[in-house]
């Protein structure tokens, strides 16, 4: 399922499903065939985005520390079984999904248009 975001201020902005339910939980909208964010919700939804935004980012250089300095198991994969996306180290971050709803966000806002959502 899709979820298309959409400002008469600017173009939609269309996302899957699990990513979409993700943005809007953060942002606390709740998830639903069609929606609503209006012009005065939107700087807390920026906020909240780039809220979470940092604390995952926090999360992953933590993360990686504690890998560094563990250091590579015994019998660790080589580099040629690392290239499985399952294990892939860097997966795609809330800020990459979270950018073009950001800047949908704050255009919508400077023009001060809605944005509304239907799946």
């Amino acid at each position: 399922m899709i979820y298309e975001f959409k400002s008469r201020a600017t173009g939609s902005v269309i996302m899957t499903k699990p990513v979409a339910e993700w943005i809007l939980q953060i942002i606390g909208k709740e998830p639903g065939r069609t929606g609503v964010i209006t012009v005065a919700q939107m700087p807390g939804a920026v906020d909240a985005l780039n809220r979470a935004i940092a604390q995952e980012k926090e999360e992953l250089r933590a993360e990686r520390r504690a890998m560094e300095s563990v250091g590579p198991a015994p019998g660790a994969a080589s580099d040629a079984e690392k290239n499985d996306t399952e294990n892939d180290p860097y997966p795609v971050s809330l800020a990459q999904r979270a950018f073009p709803f950001i800047d949908l966000l704050q255009e919508a806002h400077r023009a001060g248009k809605d944005i509304t959502w239907g799946v």
